[in-house]
């Protein structure tokens, strides 16, 4: 029997399926909710034709209360509007949990990308000994950071995993009871949470997904591709940043850090028990059976009564395992082999780690500390620092720091912030000392701009009493400017003979992150892109030549606008010239819920991403370059699109208008996130200090997404006006790459909608504003149809471009009561005396309209 097209297996196993399931809805026994669940669609068909009639939000919301509304007092409105926020919401969960379900049905689990594919393709190509070679020396690492984007709690997240499991099995009682638990549950956190809080919510993820689809993927890999013999290398790696993440974010402490490890630790241990007491019902024979109620014994101990005490190292734990599998194969005919090997690979993945902790601040931040630092050895007497250091060339302040040396104590110093990064770094320390190096081995700079804030991060680790750090310092390039002068600055720390023995004792090693988010907020969609694979060709070019093996780390966030969409297949179009051992990648908010909430989506997006590297490095190996034209084709799209772009973010009107059309300012009233949604505490916004999130989940809460496509119009339009349209086409025909770009491009297309703000272009103050983006969508959206030879957005992926629909069908109402909330609030804000109690009403519908837009988007922040 032939398997259905994609899009055919979509509609039977989730469309089908949602709409059976969101009838159920109407049954159950709650107040008015089945006078909301029989209004709600007639609102949702009101919506749809009055934006086509192209009516206000405003004219749409009156219509239907008048129409359909016993009373259409203002009151009985806002009641409404209310009811129809809390079953959207839990029409968006039942969908989630639909479509979760349906996953390993719609998308082809053995299909491309798959590790069976990467087999049988190495097979057919008699590419064996290239992929182990490959395989032993390669990473993924996912990093998971607890950026605000995720709005569902923890009870929710709760039911949606078990409403999956019912509805895998199609057990409608179960689905029925999930369904009325939901309409009973809150969808609001009462108060923010704090870093610990994200952390535990994380590791759920860890615990039930990370932790058995790594295990499975390389025990495959172990039996299929190796022979049965052991993978030596960490293939995958987990990251983890609650709770070290201490740029912009005052509520990580020294304490919050340590605690994170702690727990980081108890819950790894916590799997190791669970599985050792499921081998104890199968290795019940002599010789082992006492080593494995030992195992279990020590284990639970360590979890259980440690108090941070630890009953069992590490290196026993692996010894007693390989003890227990000699005596396995040597005397009981290899028995259950196969289940402890599993327990093995995962000790071999994961350590007493479970998660590498990273340690992030900002270079701004570091320049205050360091001054403070230089401030008190001057005071001191102690010669660390010539009293004219800041007078000093950059040479000359390499050549002081290079040979700082001290043993500071954060106690001597006043200053939180000083206090707080000294007792980061030996934090540090003590995770190491309690979990291992894995544990906690790298400190990010964010913002960083020059090898001097390397340098003197590198010092700051030094002075902690810390003269051989185990410990990798990354410098996170961001702007266009920076990632420009990248290279450069990597080179001036590649020939300082202190930093380059300090790259000797980490392997000849060096880190680099690379920030999509804040590049695409700075430069624009194509030159963020473009300015970030330049950096990478550089950055390799240059390490090479000191011998050095680069490895990139991807600040990426969900959409496309922020290094999201079709990630692996950046990966996999890198080519040669772009160093490829390790695919390091941020996963955050609803991303990792969407992407790697279950094993079937945590193993295909592993597996694709695991994929991508081997398609780069062993099947298209030296494929995938770039010429020179091509090169110069990008670099004037680019160019072209950044000062669209550009002359864009220089508005006068384009701050004010975030401020006041958008729900920017409301992203820092939610509850959903202990970091706050700027990094000043200033009451006037400024653009530098305004964080990616909110930026671009503001533009995708308008439904106009301009840091997904802002300039590739105008870029194109460039090349067609002047009859040199086939480079383009030619560029997009044969690099995936650009395909890449502008397919990610068009995603961003195809969730906007500006019938829902139409009616700004009437507006006095912002209507000129809002008709220079919209040209930008009409222009952009005609080219990329053009290029790839589309009459529709997305219509080469019928299943994503369906899942879109339907998601956008059942937020429409959501979106039109965000803008009918938002214009009331501005008409409210310019009466004589406002009404603030009204207000605080109406900002509580668009800030509860901002969750369930952004959760039913998936990836939009």
């Amino acid at each position: 029997m032939y398997t259905l097209p994609k899009i055919e297996r979509f509609n039977q196993n989730v469309l089908s399926k949602y709409n059976i399931y969101n009838s159920v809805f109407i049954t159950l026994p709650f107040d008015a909710i089945d006078n909301t669940g029989v209004l709600l669609p007639l609102f949702t068909d009101v919506c749809e034709n009055g934006f086509k009639k192209q009516k206000t939000p405003k004219e749409i919301v009156e219509f239907f209360s008048e129409k359909y509304l016993h009373s259409s007092n203002e009151a009985d409105k806002i009641d409404l509007m209310f009811r129809f926020i809390q079953y959207i919401e839990r029409q968006i969960v039942l969908f989630d949990a639909v479509e979760d379900a349906a996953f390993p049905v719609v998308n082809n689990m053995e299909g491309r990308g798959s590790l069976r594919d990467i087999k049988e393709k190495t097979d057919a190509l008699d590419k064996r000994e290239e992929l182990i070679d490959f395989l032993e020396n390669f990473n993924v690492r996912t990093v998971l950071t607890a950026h605000p984007t995720q709005f569902y709690p923890g009870a929710v997240l709760g039911i949606i995993n078990d409403l999956t499991e019912a509805i895998r099995e199609n057990n409608l009682f179960s689905i029925k009871q999930l369904l009325a638990q939901l309409g009973k549950t809150p969808f609001i956190k009462s108060e923010k949470p704090n870093p610990f809080d994200e952390a535990v919510s994380l590791i759920w993820y860890l615990e039930n997904v990370f932790y058995n689809t790594s295990g499975d993927m390389v025990q495959y890999l172990q039996k299929n591709i190796f022979n049965g013999d052991s993978i030596q290398n960490s293939l995958i790696k987990l990251g983890f940043w609650p709770g070290g993440d201490r740029d912009g974010n005052p509520f990580v402490t020294t304490d919050i850090t340590l605690k994170v490890a702690e727990r980081l630790r108890t819950s790894i241990l916590k799997c190791y028990y669970i599985d050792i007491r499921n081998l104890k019902r199968k290795l019940t024979f002599s010789g082992v059976d006492a080593l494995i109620v030992e195992l279990e014994y020590k284990l639970y101990r360590s979890v259980f009564y440690s108090r941070g005490e630890i009953y069992i190292t590490l290196e026993e734990f692996k010894l007693k395992l390989n003890e227990i599998k000699t005596i396995l194969i040597e005397v009981h005919q290899s028995l259950y082999l196969d289940e402890l090997e599993a327990l093995l690979i995962k000790v071999n993945l994961f350590g007493f780690h479970f998660a590498t902790l990273d340690i992030r601040q900002n270079s701004k931040i570091h320049d205050a500390v360091f001054k403070d630092i230089f401030d008190f050895y001057l005071k001191s007497g102690e010669s660390v620092f010539p009293e004219n250091y800041y007078e000093l060339s950059e040479e000359e302040k390499f050549k002081v720091l290079s040979s700082a040396k001290g043993a500071l104590n954060p106690d001597d110093f006043q200053n939180e912030m000083t206090r707080l990064t000294i007792e980061s770094i030996q934090a540090i320390k003590l995770i190491q000392e309690k979990n291992g190096e894995l544990g906690a081995n790298r400190y990010i700079i964010s913002n960083n701009e020059n090898a001097l804030n390397v340098m003197e991060t590198f010092a700051l680790i030094r002075l902690s009493d810390w003269e051989n750090p185990t410990v990798d310092v990354v410098p996170l390039f961001e702007s266009v400017d920076d990632l420009l002068n990248a290279h450069n600055a990597m080179e001036q720390l590649y020939s300082n003979p202190v930093y380059a023995n300090h790259l000797v004792n980490r392997g000849m090693k060096q880190t680099i992150m690379l920030g999509f988010s804040d590049g695409t907020k700075d430069g624009g969609y194509l030159m963020a892109n473009w300015s970030i694979y330049k950096a990478k060709e550089e950055l390799t070019a240059i390490s090479r030549k000191y011998g050095i093996k680069v490895i990139f780390f991807d600040g990426r966030g969900g959409p496309p606008a922020r290094g999201g969409g079709k990630t692996h297949k950046f990966y996999a179009s890198l080519g040669p010239k772009i160093e490829n051992n390790e695919i390091q990648i941020t996963v955050q908010g609803q991303t990792i819920s969407s992407n790697f909430g279950t094993l079937d989506s945590c193993r295909y997006n592993l597996e694709n991403l695991l994929s991508a590297g081997v398609t780069n490095q062993v099947f298209n190996k030296d494929q995938n370059k770039l010429s020179s034209d091509d090169k110069e084709v990008l670099g004037q799209l680019s160019e072209l699109g950044y000062q669209k772009y550009l002359n864009f973010k220089n508005h006068p009107k384009f701050i004010p208008y975030l401020e006041q059309m958008s729900t920017l300012k409301y992203y820092a009233k939610t509850n959903i996130g202990s970091r706050p949604s700027k990094r000043s505490k200033s009451e006037k916004l400024d653009f530098k200090d305004l964080r990616a999130i909110p930026f671009v989940g503001s533009w995708s809460q308008l439904k106009q997404n301009v840091p997904g496509f802002f300039g590739v119009g105008s870029a194109l339009k460039h090349f067609e006006d002047c009859g040199q349209w086939d480079k383009v086409q030619n560029l997009y025909d044969n690099s995936m790459f650009f395909k890449t770009l502008l397919e990610n491009s068009m995603m961003s297309l195809a969730k906007s909608f500006f019938p829902l703000t139409a009616y700004m272009k009437k507006d006095p103050e912002f209507g000129a504003f809002w008709q220079i983006i919209y040209d930008e969508f009409l222009e952009t959206k005609r080219l990329l149809l053009k290029i790839a030879g589309h009459t529709e957005l997305m219509e080469n992926y019928p299943d994503g471009k369906a899942s879109i629909q339907v998601r956008e069908h059942i937020v429409l109402p959501l979106l039109t009561i965000q803008q009918y909330a938002l214009l009331r609030i501005n008409e409210l804000n310019k009466e004589k005396t406002p009404d603030e109690n009204l207000i605080k009403v109406y900002e509580k519908i668009v800030m509860r309209s901002l969750f369930g837009n952004t959760n039913a988007s998936r990836n939009s922040a």
